[in-house]
C-alpha cells in the first residue's frame, strides 16, 4: 500500500512532465506527415471497415444478438483491444528508446509506461466517437450503462500498467522479449472474442477462453454499449479478474523496482 501511494505521489509531482512527455510520444508520431493527427481518426476507420466487409460481407458473421449491427458489436470489442494492444507493444520497448533519460538519476522511470497510457488515449477517444456515431447512426437506444465505459477502461489500464511494468524491464536485460510480446499480442488477438462469439465454443473451451483477463474488459465495453448489462452482474468474475489484475500489477511493481537500479549499467 505504501508503495501504490508513493507512486500516486510521484505522478501527481511529475505530472506535468508525464503530460508533456505525452505529447511529444504523439507529434513524433506523425513528425513530416501530412495529415497530422488526422490519421488517429484514419487508422480506426480503416481497421473498422477492413474486418466489418471480410466478417459481415464475407464471412456473413453476425453476434449471438441478432439485432445488433455487427459494425456495431465489433468495434466495441475493437475499441479496448486496441489501445490495450498499443499501450502493451509501446511500452515494452520504451525504456530503451528513453536510454537517455534513464541514465540520469533524477528521473523516474517507471513514468514511462504511464507516459504511452496517456498518450494513446488519444486514439482511444477517437475509437469511442466512431463508436457513438455507429450507435446513433443505427439508431440504438442511449443509456446511461455507457459510462459504465469508464470502469471498465480504468480496470484495462490498471492491467496494462502491471503488465507493462514487467515487460519495459526485463526487455532492457533481454532483447528478445518485444519480438515475443508482438506475436503473444498477435496471438491474443485472434485467440480473444473480438469479431467472432465466445458462445460458438463449447463450455469447457469458454471457461477456458475466460481466464485472459482482456475477455473482462471486451464484453464489459458491449455490455455497456450493447446490453446494458451493470459490471456486478458478473461479481464472480469481476472478483476474478481483481485478484488477477492487482497480482499483475504488484508483482510488475516489484520486478521493475529490483532492476531498475541496473538499467543505467546495460544501457
Amino acid at each position: 500500500m505504501n508503495s501504490l501511494l508513493s507512486f500516486l505521489r510521484l505522478l501527481h509531482a511529475r505530472r506535468r512532465l508525464i503530460t508533456a512527455m505525452a505529447v511529444r510520444e504523439i507529434r513524433a508520431q506523425y513528425v513530416g506527415s501530412s495529415l497530422g493527427l488526422l490519421w488517429t481518426l484514419i487508422h480506426p476507420l480503416v481497421m473498422i471497415s477492413v474486418f466489418w466487409f471480410v466478417f459481415s460481407v464475407g464471412f456473413k458473421a453476425k453476434p449471438l444478438n441478432g439485432d445488433v449491427p455487427f459494425i456495431v458489436w465489433l468495434t466495441a470489442g475493437l475499441a479496448p483491444w486496441y489501445i490495450f494492444s498499443d499501450i502493451i507493444s509501446g511500452s515494452t520497448n520504451i525504456i530503451v528508446a528513453h536510454s537517455h533519460l534513464v541514465k540520469k538519476t533524477i528521473f523516474s522511470p517507471q513514468i514511462l509506461p504511464v507516459v504511452k497510457i496517456l498518450s494513446g488515449m488519444v486514439t482511444h477517444a477517437i475509437f469511442l466517437l466512431v463508436l457513438l456515431v455507429l450507435l446513433v447512426f443505427q439508431q440504438m437506444p442511449f443509456s446511461l450503462y455507457y459510462f459504465q465505459a469508464g470502469y471498465y477502461l480504468f480496470c484495462m489500464l490498471v492491467l496494462a500498467l502491471g503488465i507493462s511494468w514487467t515487460l519495459s524491464a526485463l526487455n532492457v536485460f533481454v532483447r528478445d522479449v518485444a519480438q515475443l510480446v508482438t506475436v503473444l499480442l498477435q496471438v491474443g488477438f485472434w485467440v480473444t472474442p473480438i469479431f467472432w462469439d465466445i458462445t460458438m465454443m463449447p463450455p469447457k473451451v469458454q471457461w477456458f477462453l475466460k481466464l485472459n483477463p482482456v475477455y473482462y474488459i471486451i464484453q464489459g465495453y458491449r455490455d455497456s454499449f450493447i446490453t446494458f448489462q451493470p459490471f456486478w452482474n458478473h461479481l464472480s468474475y469481476t472478483v476474478y479478474y481483481w485478484l488477477v489484475t492487482l497480482g499483475m500489477l504488484t508483482s510488475g511493481a516489484y520486478i521493475f523496482k529490483k532492476l531498475k537500479p541496473q538499467f543505467p549499467d546495460v544501457l
